[in-house]
C-alpha cells in the first residue's frame, strides 16, 4: 500500500526472531524500519525521498564575454585596441575608394554611415562584464567626436576624411552630421550598452536605417511623399525595413552571448521604433534638421516608452 512518499505493509505472522531473519538481504534497512510489536502481525513504514520539484522558470545563461586575457582590465585594453583597428580599416577603406573616386561622393559618404556604427558594435562581446568596459569602449567614437571638431573648425586639415564623409566636400560639414553620428554611438555605448535593446534600435536605426534610406530613395525614390517631395516611398520603406532588419539581426547576435533575451515584444518593439524613426525622417522638419539629430532623438525617446 502506497501513501504519498510512504510505503507501508505488514508481514505475516511469525516469531519475532524469525520475522527479522527473514529480512536477511535488507536488513540494512533495519534503521528505517519502525516496527510494532503490539500485535500479532509487523507493520512497517519506509519514508521514501520526495522527488525534485521541477522548475517553472527557465534558468538563463549567464552573459558571457570573450575574455582576451586573464585580467579583465587588461583584456578590455586589447578589446579596446582591436575595435579601434576594424573602426579605422573601414575608414581607411572608404577613404580610399573617395580618393579613387570609385564610387559618387554621396554613396560613399553613406557608405561610411552604414558601416562603421554597425562594425564597432560587432566588438562588442570582446569587452568584459567589469564597469569599466563600456567606459573603454566608448573611447572609439569617443576620439572620433575629437577629430570632427579639430577638422570642422579647420584646425586639423585632413582631406580624405572630409571627402569620405561630407556631401559638398565643405570641412565645415563634419561639424553637423558626423559630429552627431560619433556622438550618438558614444552615447548609446556609455548609457546602454550590449544588455539593452534601446542601444541596438538607437545605432541600427541610425546607420542602416538612414543609411539605406539615402541609397535607396536616390536610385528608386521617383514617387515623392504628398507632404515633403524631398523624400520617397522608397526611401522610407527602405529606411524602416533596414533599421527594423538590423535590428532583429542584433538581437540575436547579442542574445547568443546571453546580453539580452529575445522575443516577440521586442521585435514588435523594434518595429515601432523603426517606424517611427522613418516617419519623422520623411517630415519637413528634417530639411531643415540633420537625420544624425532627429533619428537617434526619435529612438531614444520611442524606445524608452517601449523596452
Amino acid at each position: 500500500m502506497f501513501c504519498s512518499s510512504t510505503v507501508t505493509g505488514s508481514f505475516p505472522r511469525l516469531p519475532l526472531v524469525k520475522r527479522f531473519k527473514s529480512l536477511g538481504p535488507i536488513s540494512g534497512l533495519l534503521p528505517k524500519v519502525k516496527p510494532n510489536c503490539s500485535s500479532h502481525s509487523f507493520p512497517f513504514s519506509i519514508t521514501l525521498p520526495e522527488a525534485p520539484r521541477r522548475l517553472s522558470r527557465r534558468i538563463l545563461t549567464p552573459p558571457s564575454a570573450i575574455m582576451l586575457h586573464a585580467n579583465p582590465v587588461v583584456s578590455d585594453v586589447y578589446a579596446t585596441g582591436i575595435s579601434v583597428g576594424v573602426a579605422f580599416s573601414f575608414l581607411r577603406l572608404w577613404q580610399e575608394t573617395a580618393k579613387r573616386g570609385i564610387f559618387d561622393q554621396k554613396l560613399n559618404r553613406k557608405l561610411v554611415h552604414i558601416s562603421i556604427g554597425l562594425a564597432f558594435m560587432l566588438c562588442w562581446p570582446l569587452f568584459s562584464s567589469r564597469s569599466q568596459a563600456r567606459l573603454l569602449a566608448a573611447l572609439v567614437p569617443g576620439v572620433n567626436i575629437f577629430r570632427m571638431l579639430l577638422i570642422g573648425l579647420g584646425i586639423q586639415k585632413d582631406e580624405a576624411t572630409v571627402k569620405s564623409m561630407s556631401r559638398f566636400g565643405d570641412y565645415r560639414e563634419l561639424l553637423k552630421g558626423p559630429l552627431y553620428y560619433a556622438s550618438t554611438v558614444t552615447f548609446a555605448s556609455v548609457m546602454y550598452w550590449r544588455t539593452s535593446p534601446l542601444a541596438i534600435a538607437l545605432i541600427c536605426n541610425l546607420c542602416a536605417g538612414d543609411g539605406m534610406a539615402d541609397i535607396v530613395g536616390r536610385r528608386f525614390g521617383s514617387k515623392k511623399i504628398p507632404y515633403n517631395r524631398n523624400k520617397s516611398f522608397a526611401g522610407s520603406i527602405a529606411m524602416a525595413s533596414a533599421g527594423f532588419l538590423a535590428s532583429i539581426g542584433y538581437m540575436y547576435y547579442f542574445s547568443s552571448f546571453g546580453y539580452i533575451e529575445r522575443s516577440w515584444r521586442m521585435i514588435l518593439g523594434f518595429l515601432i521604433v523603426s517606424v517611427s524613426t522613418t516617419v519623422v525622417e520623411s517630415l519637413p522638419i528634417s530639411s531643415e534638421l540633420d537625420d544624425n539629430l532627429t533619428v537617434p532623438l526619435t529612438s531614444v525617446l520611442v524606445g524608452s516608452l517601449i523596452f
